[in-house]
């Protein structure tokens, strides 16, 4: 079945492009062939759209090859240790990115950099040997993907502090097994996010630790100390009991913010990633993704947080992240058991110096623009608020 159009157009040219016809498994192909159709159908690209987005599964195959090659070449790869990583779990705009990069300034730390996740295996012609004294291909070949991107659509700086050489989100990651709501934050493709919503994600889990541990295995050969994890991504709220599954040992920090605080800047910056393969984005479309996948992850979080153990969560307030992050590091350190060292905290205030909110454009928006009620949302979300918002806020003061 693979063969026909469109998934066997793909993976011949991701093929065709490499040399080699191990993606690891197949059960990628099933969701892969809905999303494709679903952009086809459903997704009202432009030529240069289509064809970006096509580059982009096609790039999101090589790398399965890609890595597959590295495991079969290294295969002591998958003895690398991942158990304890610390995963900053949270609504997008809760202050998520500031707080993980915050955390990787801590030379302690390690982190997913966003070159790493596009490219995480090595292109073919990278030597172990010579890891730690030959600048990286990937690295130059993320800066152009990025340029191009905020090039496409410049409004993007506001939305998001984009960084080829910064730490980033390791939903990044789970894309590559096709199973992820990531590609419905790029085009209107309802179809493939029902499909994705209803089923398991296990797979992309077990690629998610796959990935890391080969990404964990190049930091060694470049001389990087291999710290504790420090990792990112919305999505993971949809799927906690698959992240500790992996992660038995792992830390979830969460920070808080009211949805009706969020949900207009989210559906401006989903906005924003449609018009970049889009010339027919409609912004009550974007607000739809936003409520659709929202709903999910809050009842998906609200399931798993009854049942794990709750010293395996740090529960922070968005606003306490933006007026004083210093002291909130301070607070999940202390939580942790670790040394906040002064060179921690040296590195930390120089990020933040170095960082600050009003040397980007401003990101503008509101709740009409998009079509949202703010009643609707509090009694759609009522439990996560009075659950984690409304008391939280509360003790806090």
């Amino acid at each position: 079945m693979e063969d026909e159009l469109p998934v066997g157009v793909v993976l011949r040219e991701a093929s065709n492009r490499t040399g080699l016809d191990d993606f690891g498994g197949r059960d990628f192909l099933e969701p892969l062939g809905i999303l494709l159709c679903s952009l086809e159908e459903e997704g009202r690209l432009t030529v240069a759209g289509r064809t970006s987005l096509m580059e982009r599964i096609i790039g999101l195959l090589v790398n399965r090859l890609r890595l597959q090659y590295w495991l079969a070449k290294h295969p002591e790869i998958l003895e690398e240790q991942i158990d304890d990583p610390l995963v900053i779990v949270g609504f997008p705009r809760t202050g998520t990115t500031m707080l993980q990069r915050l955390m990787a300034s801590d030379p302690r730390a390690t982190a997913l950099l966003w070159w790493e996740a596009r490219n995480p295996a090595p292109f073919q012609g990278w030597s172990p040997a010579l890891a730690a004294r030959t600048p990286d291909q990937r690295i130059a070949d993320a800066k152009e993907q990025m340029r191009r991107m905020l090039e496409g659509n410049p409004d993007l700086a506001a939305v998001h502090p984009f960084d080829a050489e910064a730490p980033d989100e390791d939903a990044i990651l789970l894309e590559h097994a096709f199973r992820s709501s990531a590609p419905a934050s790029l085009g209107n493709i309802p179809t493939y996010l029902k499909w994705h919503l209803g089923h398991d994600n296990r797979a992309a889990y077990q690629y998610l630790k796959q990935a890391l541990r080969c990404i964990q295995w190049q930091k060694r050969h470049r001389g990087e100390a291999a710290g504790r994890w420090v990792l990112k991504a919305p999505e993971h709220m949809s799927h906690l009991l698959l992240l500790f599954e992996q992660f038995p040992k792992a830390t979830v920090i969460q920070p808080h913010r009211d949805p009706v605080e969020i949900y207009p800047s989210l559906a401006s910056m989903v906005f924003e990633l449609r018009r970049l393969a889009s010339d027919s984005v409609a912004p009550t479309e974007a607000a739809a993704y936003v409520r659709t996948s929202s709903a999910h992850r809050i009842t998906r979080l609200l399931e798993a947080r009854r049942v794990l153990p709750a010293e395996r969560f740090i529960d922070i307030r968005f606003k306490d992240v933006m007026s004083d992050p210093i002291g909130q590091i301070g607070y999940i350190y202390g939580r942790l058991g670790i040394d906040f060292t002064h060179e921690a905290k040296q590195c930390m205030n120089s990020w933040v110096a170095e960082n600050r909110r009003e040397q980007r454009p401003m990101h503008e928006y509101t709740l009409e623009q998009f079509g949202f009620d703010a009643r609707e949302i509090r009694q759609e979300l009522a439990e996560y608020r009075e659950t984690y918002v409304l008391p939280f806020s509360q003790r806090a003061g």
